[in-house]
Protein backbone atom coordinates (compact mmCIF):
# COMPACT_ATOMS: atom_id res chain seq x y z
CA UNK A 1 0.00 0.00 0.00
CA UNK A 2 1.44 3.43 -0.81
CA UNK A 3 0.82 6.32 1.59
CA UNK A 4 0.83 9.84 0.13
CA UNK A 5 3.30 12.18 1.87
CA UNK A 6 5.82 9.97 2.97
CA UNK A 7 7.27 8.92 -0.04
CA UNK A 8 7.66 5.22 0.88
CA UNK A 9 5.71 2.40 0.68
CA UNK A 10 4.16 0.16 3.75
CA UNK A 11 2.72 -3.68 3.48
CA UNK A 12 -0.55 -3.88 1.95
CA UNK A 13 -1.40 -5.80 5.23
CA UNK A 14 -0.56 -2.91 7.71
CA UNK A 15 -3.45 -2.23 10.20
CA UNK A 16 -1.99 1.84 9.15
CA UNK A 17 -4.56 1.43 6.15
CA UNK A 18 -7.74 1.77 8.27
CA UNK A 19 -6.83 4.29 10.33
CA UNK A 20 -7.06 8.60 9.69
CA UNK A 21 -3.89 10.14 8.31
CA UNK A 22 -3.59 12.52 10.98
CA UNK A 23 -0.55 12.85 13.43
CA UNK A 24 0.47 12.13 15.79
CA UNK A 25 0.05 8.31 14.80
CA UNK A 26 1.82 6.13 17.41
CA UNK A 27 1.85 2.24 16.53
CA UNK A 28 0.15 -0.05 18.12
CA UNK A 29 1.91 -3.19 17.54
CA UNK A 30 4.84 -4.51 15.26
CA UNK A 31 2.71 -5.12 12.61
CA UNK A 32 2.46 -1.63 12.25
CA UNK A 33 5.78 0.09 12.25
CA UNK A 34 7.64 0.00 8.46
CA UNK A 35 9.31 -3.20 7.40
CA UNK A 36 12.76 -3.20 5.92
CA UNK A 37 11.20 -2.63 2.23
CA UNK A 38 9.31 0.42 2.92
CA UNK A 39 12.51 2.16 5.54
CA UNK A 40 14.73 1.62 3.04
CA UNK A 41 12.18 3.21 0.16
CA UNK A 42 12.68 6.98 1.16
CA UNK A 43 14.78 8.95 2.28
CA UNK A 44 15.66 9.74 6.23
CA UNK A 45 14.24 13.27 5.89
CA UNK A 46 10.73 11.69 4.17
CA UNK A 47 10.54 8.97 6.81
CA UNK A 48 10.69 11.93 9.02
CA UNK A 49 8.10 13.79 7.59
CA UNK A 50 6.23 10.87 6.90
CA UNK A 51 5.55 10.54 10.70
CA UNK A 52 5.14 14.39 11.36
CA UNK A 53 2.17 14.53 8.59
CA UNK A 54 1.06 11.08 10.38
CA UNK A 55 1.32 8.99 7.01
CA UNK A 56 4.00 7.03 9.02
CA UNK A 57 3.81 5.70 12.29
CA UNK A 58 5.55 7.47 15.29
CA UNK A 59 7.04 5.08 17.87
CA UNK A 60 5.35 3.50 20.94
CA UNK A 61 7.62 4.92 23.19
CA UNK A 62 6.82 8.59 22.41
CA UNK A 63 3.26 8.01 22.98
CA UNK A 64 4.61 5.94 26.55
CA UNK A 65 6.55 9.00 27.89
CA UNK A 66 4.08 12.13 26.80
CA UNK A 67 5.96 12.97 23.49
CA UNK A 68 5.46 13.92 20.00
CA UNK A 69 7.50 15.18 16.91
CA UNK A 70 6.85 18.61 16.04
CA UNK A 71 9.08 19.95 13.44
CA UNK A 72 11.05 18.26 10.51
CA UNK A 73 13.84 19.73 8.57
CA UNK A 74 16.67 19.05 6.87
CA UNK A 75 19.48 18.60 9.55
CA UNK A 76 17.10 19.42 12.38
CA UNK A 77 14.19 17.74 15.01
CA UNK A 78 12.06 18.84 17.39
CA UNK A 79 9.85 16.87 20.16
CA UNK A 80 7.34 18.13 22.39
CA UNK A 81 6.07 16.58 25.60
CA UNK A 82 6.08 16.85 29.26
CA UNK A 83 6.87 14.47 32.14
CA UNK A 84 4.49 13.07 33.73
CA UNK A 85 4.11 11.28 37.33
CA UNK A 86 4.60 8.03 35.98
CA UNK A 87 8.08 9.19 34.91
CA UNK A 88 9.57 9.54 37.99
CA UNK A 89 12.26 8.10 40.18
CA UNK A 90 11.86 7.21 43.60
CA UNK A 91 12.70 10.59 44.77
CA UNK A 92 9.91 12.02 43.11
CA UNK A 93 11.63 13.75 40.25
CA UNK A 94 12.06 13.15 36.45
CA UNK A 95 13.69 10.04 35.97
CA UNK A 96 17.21 10.58 33.98
CA UNK A 97 15.98 7.85 31.18
CA UNK A 98 12.95 10.86 30.91
CA UNK A 99 15.60 13.22 29.46
CA UNK A 100 17.84 10.42 27.92
CA UNK A 101 15.22 8.84 25.91
CA UNK A 102 13.80 13.01 24.65
CA UNK A 103 17.55 13.91 24.01
CA UNK A 104 18.37 10.56 21.83
CA UNK A 105 15.17 10.95 19.95
CA UNK A 106 15.47 14.19 18.90
CA UNK A 107 19.37 14.09 18.13
CA UNK A 108 19.09 10.66 16.46
CA UNK A 109 16.01 11.78 14.19
CA UNK A 110 17.87 14.96 13.26
CA UNK A 111 20.64 12.64 11.64
CA UNK A 112 17.66 10.60 10.38
CA UNK A 113 16.72 13.24 8.35
CA UNK A 114 20.57 13.21 6.38
CA UNK A 115 20.42 9.78 5.55
CA UNK A 116 19.59 9.27 2.01
CA UNK A 117 17.42 6.22 0.67
CA UNK A 118 18.20 3.13 0.59
CA UNK A 119 20.08 3.36 3.96
CA UNK A 120 19.43 3.11 7.93
CA UNK A 121 20.76 4.04 10.82
CA UNK A 122 21.00 3.64 14.63
CA UNK A 123 22.34 5.50 17.61
CA UNK A 124 26.07 4.31 18.73
CA UNK A 125 26.46 6.30 21.78
CA UNK A 126 25.46 9.65 23.22
CA UNK A 127 25.91 11.65 26.51
CA UNK A 128 23.21 13.34 28.73
CA UNK A 129 24.17 16.41 30.68
CA UNK A 130 20.97 17.24 33.12
CA UNK A 131 21.37 20.59 34.19
CA UNK A 132 18.17 21.34 36.29
CA UNK A 133 15.66 19.19 37.18
CA UNK A 134 12.04 19.67 34.86
CA UNK A 135 9.18 20.55 36.81
CA UNK A 136 6.11 17.68 36.12
CA UNK A 137 3.81 19.03 33.57
CA UNK A 138 5.89 21.45 32.58
CA UNK A 139 5.92 21.01 28.66
CA UNK A 140 9.55 21.29 26.52
CA UNK A 141 10.87 20.99 23.19
CA UNK A 142 13.59 18.74 22.94
CA UNK A 143 15.48 19.82 19.88
CA UNK A 144 18.33 17.84 17.73
CA UNK A 145 20.75 19.66 15.05
CA UNK A 146 22.91 17.48 13.46
CA UNK A 147 26.34 18.91 12.55
CA UNK A 148 27.61 15.84 10.56
CA UNK A 149 26.38 13.02 8.26
CA UNK A 150 29.13 11.17 6.08
CA UNK A 151 28.85 7.82 4.52
CA UNK A 152 29.06 5.71 7.78
CA UNK A 153 28.35 8.10 11.05
CA UNK A 154 26.48 10.98 12.27
CA UNK A 155 26.62 13.05 15.09
CA UNK A 156 24.04 15.81 16.41
CA UNK A 157 23.77 17.80 19.57
CA UNK A 158 20.73 18.63 21.42
CA UNK A 159 18.93 20.55 24.20
CA UNK A 160 15.79 20.32 26.10
CA UNK A 161 14.07 23.76 26.96
CA UNK A 162 11.12 24.71 28.68
CA UNK A 163 8.30 26.04 26.69
CA UNK A 164 7.09 28.62 28.52
CA UNK A 165 10.37 29.12 30.79
CA UNK A 166 12.97 29.51 28.23
CA UNK A 167 15.10 27.26 30.50
CA UNK A 168 17.63 24.68 29.31
CA UNK A 169 16.88 21.57 31.37
CA UNK A 170 19.67 19.68 29.56
CA UNK A 171 21.70 19.09 26.55
CA UNK A 172 23.04 16.07 24.69
CA UNK A 173 25.67 14.66 21.90
CA UNK A 174 25.46 11.34 20.02
CA UNK A 175 27.20 9.84 17.49
CA UNK A 176 25.26 7.60 14.95
CA UNK A 177 26.32 4.78 12.53
CA UNK A 178 24.35 5.33 9.10
CA UNK A 179 24.74 1.66 7.11
CA UNK A 180 23.76 1.75 3.15
CA UNK A 181 21.09 -1.35 3.23
CA UNK A 182 20.78 -1.59 -1.13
Amino acid sequence: MRRTGAGGTLPATSPMKDRPMTAPYFAANPAELPDREALTSMSGLAFMRGILDGTVPGPPIAQTLNYRLDSVADGRVTFRGSPLFDHCNPMGTVHGGWYGTLLDSCMACAVMTKVPQGSVYTTLEYKVNIIRPIPLGLEILAEGIASHAGRSTGVAEGTIRGVEDGKLYATGSTTCIIMKMT
